[in-house]
């Protein structure tokens, strides 16, 4: 049976990194599987072909961050419901997810089938690789409900205390990706929509073990009439869940903007870029699943009056997450150059130049890989506060950050000045977090409501 967890006892620093520590290794898996996709396209069908999955990148980050921002979201909630033990209201914010979820994933494949064509061409990817990019999205959009599907059932699990499921769920959408991409690519000699198709599957397979262990779940059992979604709980859904998802969306267009000026570079520096975006999901893992565990943790002790046990939570993951993101750093430097090798393959002068492109944006990132684990921490903090409007505001500024020193820097230090774009948007984004997280629990310290209230009459 699928077990939920209570995070409002217990030792606050355990309970994160126990929490974490399954959604870290569920998060390797789906990692690993978009590794393998890409090493099995670049090594199989070539640099052309590893540079197509570059210019798809942002695009399809986009749609992710759409769906993991609404599904984040509606987490909020539930995670409040349990940690305050009110089960009539989870089992009705649990069925208002999936409603709205369902809604969502169907007008969002609509769209992206429509639109990916147009926005494409809009961030000037090369003729080459456009057709390549173009197969590869049609295939990923087609499966949004899928998508949605699995993130809105491990969001619920996640918002309980169970991190277990979504581990278990990944490992095996992980062995049938890879089997899949070797058929697919290698066998039928399908290419990059070969490795669509592979990843699509392995998503329903997820999905499905995640609606598995949610039947099994030691809750109070949802009956009929909870699934009617009443006006005030799909405003209160809304509210949580649209700001997390603008978030996520600025969030992408800033990186589709850093996506244009790469593809005016030409398709090495493309397809180097590419190399070391698939190794940033890597570097991010323990920064995604802390900040998983913080808002979990955030909203069960807030939803039960525990308001001391946010400050002393705050301190145990940020401790760990830079103490993780240091070991992390240190690895991928000293091995970063072997590892990107295994996404290359053909002319040796040509895999020269795409391997010290994506090196040099691998060194950078990595010297720097701290503060991006405080922003997951601080972010998600907030979120499990019921803020998300913060959150946002901090998607702004890391948008803008990232827009506008990828259009001025190159000028001043040539390529690298796309790199240093990246570290400086995180920046921008940190220093709203910090000063906001600390003003909402001084709030809540003494008694105030968290938000400001406007006067009525």
């Amino acid at each position: 049976m699928a077990k939920v967890r209570d995070m409002t006892q217990g030792k606050p620093a355990k309970l994160i990194l126990t929490f974490a520590l399954p959604l870290m290794l569920g998060n390797m898996f789906q990692q690993f599987y978009t590794i393998v996709d890409t090493i099995v396209v670049g090594k199989a069908v070539g640099v052309d072909a590893l540079a197509s999955l570059g210019a798809a990148d942002w695009l399809n980050w986009l749609v992710i961050g759409l769906i993991q921002g609404l599904t984040q979201g509606f987490s909020i909630q539930i995670s409040q419901r349990f940690g305050a033990e009110d089960w009539d209201g989870l089992n009705r914010s649990i069925t208002g997810s999936i409603l709205l979820a369902g809604v969502s994933g169907v007008a969002l494949t609509v769209i992206m089938q429509l639109l990916v064509e147009p926005v494409l061409l809009l961030l000037r990817t090369p003729e080459d690789i456009l057709p390549g990019s173009l197969a590869y999205l049609r295939v990923i959009f087609g499966g949004c409900l899928v998508t949605m599907a699995y993130n809105v059932f491990a969001s619920i699990l996640r918002a309980m205390g169970n991190s277990r499921t979504p581990l278990l769920a990944m490992i095996i959408a992980a062995a049938i990706n890879i089997v899949l991409d070797l058929v697919f690519v290698l066998v039928f000699h399908w290419g990059i929509t070969g490795a669509a198709v592979a990843t699509v599957i392995a998503q329903v397979a997820s999905c499905l073990i995640c609606l598995w262990a949610l039947r099994s779940l030691p809750i109070p059992r949802i009956t009929r009439d909870q699934w009617r979604l009443s006006a005030p709980l799909a405003r209160r859904l809304a509210s949580l869940g649209a700001p997390l998802a603008l978030q996520n969306t600025i969030i992408a267009v800033g990186g589709m903007v850093v996506q244009s000026v790469v593809n005016s570079f030409g398709v090495l520096f493309v397809a180097g870029y590419t190399a070391t975006n698939k190794l940033y999901g890597l570097l991010e893992i323990a920064a995604t699943s802390f900040g998983f565990s913080m808002a979990t943790y955030t909203g069960q002790n807030l939803g039960a009056g525990k308001i001391d046990r946010i400050r002393s939570g705050m301190r145990a993951g940020s401790r760990m997450a830079v103490a993780t993101s240091i070991v992390i750093s240190a690895i991928t430097i000293t091995f970063g150059r072997p590892i990107l090798s295994l996404f290359l393959s053909g002319d040796q002068q040509e895999t020269e130049q795409v391997l010290s492109v994506a090196y040099r944006f691998l060194f950078i990132m990595s010297v720097m890989l701290f503060v991006l684990y405080l922003l997951h921490i601080y972010r998600s903090a907030l979120q499990g506060m019921g803020d998300t409007i913060v959150p946002m505001i901090s998607g702004f500024v890391e948008m803008f950050m990232r827009i506008g020193c990828v259009i001025f820097l190159p000028s001043l230090i040539g390529q690298d000045g796309v790199f240093v774009a990246e570290i400086l948007a995180w920046f921008g984004a940190i220093c709203v977090l910090i000063s906001m997280f600390y003003v909402r629990v001084h709030r809540l310290e003494h008694g105030q409501p968290l938000f400001h209230r406007r006067r009525q009459g």
